[in-house]
């Protein structure tokens, strides 16, 4: 775990606490099915970082542009695999 958290953004690990339950909330709901929460939070995390990067990020030109979009995708990717990681890690503990 701590070698993903290195690649991850220190403001954007709270979306991965967020994404961890939004994804609790999603399993006890039972209206989606399990295999598509995965999906889900990774859409939520790519969402949620993107509303970073533009808030923090300059996009006055193409690559600043690309940048930032290739930086939403690749947090929101990671927070969502943390947020997924530690679920697995509490189920299996939990055994």
């Amino acid at each position: 775990m701590e070698q993903i958290v290195q690649y991850i953004k220190p403001e954007l690990l709270i979306v991965s606490v967020i994404l961890y339950f939004i994804g609790i909330w999603l399993k006890q709901a039972q209206t989606v099915k399990d295999k598509y929460i995965p999906l889900i939070l990774g859409g939520l995390g790519i969402a949620l970082c993107a509303v970073w990067v533009l808030a923090t990020s300059p996009l006055r030109t193409g690559p600043e542009i690309a940048m930032a979009a290739f930086t939403a995708i690749v947090q929101g990717v990671l927070v969502a695999g943390l947020s997924t990681y530690v679920n697995q890690i509490i189920k299996q503990a939990g055994k």
